[in-house]
């Protein structure tokens, strides 16, 4: 029994350190491609805005939606992005992220054909490699919180897409302790996607995409 639990302890040691030395690397392989100052951000045609829920626990306002459209409205409206796809997960008429993040941004002044929806971004992975793969996008802004910004330009530096991304405003210390309990365990998940897994990005894919005239400057 001894040598069990000993052995189960080495175990769970290593699985730590290895969550930990994932989590380094990601941060550490693209701090340098992310901007917290608006002025120092370089300009790009399109930006990625990776979805999120607009509302949280008995329906109170999430902060990180919050955050993540005013930043996108900001830097839309600054001529850092001309276009916006809005990139998240639809799980039914009455859960649909990117429909969300439209209405939010049209009350924000940003116009419908600036942005475009693609409503078969799941999880971070599809959103970026749908943006190269299926709106042919080479060079991108990806917009949101600072945490998931590094695993998502982690993502696109393996997977050919050129991308910076810019930091939208944090929420405050302990708002949701299990978003980046969760992000920590995203990366090393990520990282195995990249080098084992090699998922095809929006395998649910159903053709229900809301294309607005922003396509065709995508070339669509």
């Amino acid at each position: 029994m001894k040598k069990l639990v000993k052995a189960g302890l080495w175990v769970g040691f290593c699985v730590v350190v290895l969550v930990l030395l994932c989590n380094w690397i990601v941060v550490d392989t693209t701090r340098n491609k992310v901007y917290f100052d608006l002025k120092s951000l370089p300009s790009t045609d399109v930006g990625l805005v990776l979805g999120t829920s607009k509302y949280v626990a008995r329906g109170k306002e999430n902060l990180f939606f919050r955050y993540r459209m005013e930043a996108s409205a900001l830097l839309y409206k600054e001529g850092k992005v001309k276009y916006l796809i809005l990139s998240g997960n639809k799980e039914a008429e009455t859960y649909d992220e990117p429909k969300a993040m439209k209405q939010a941004l049209t009350q924000l002044g940003v116009p419908e054909d600036a942005m475009l929806l693609d409503t078969a971004g799941y999880r971070t992975y599809d959103s970026v490699v749908r943006c190269r793969e299926v709106y042919g996008q080479e060079r991108v802004t990806v917009i949101s919180q600072n945490f998931h910004n590094a695993r998502a330009l982690y993502l696109a530096e393996h997977e050919g897409l050129d991308a910076i991304g810019f930091a939208a405003q944090d929420v405050p210390e302990g708002y949701s302790v299990r978003t980046l309990i969760r992000e920590y365990l995203a990366r090393p998940k990520a990282m195995l996607d990249v080098y084992v897994l090699k998922p095809e990005a929006g395998v649910r894919e159903t053709q229900i995409f809301d294309f607005p005239k922003a396509a065709k400057a995508f070339g669509k």
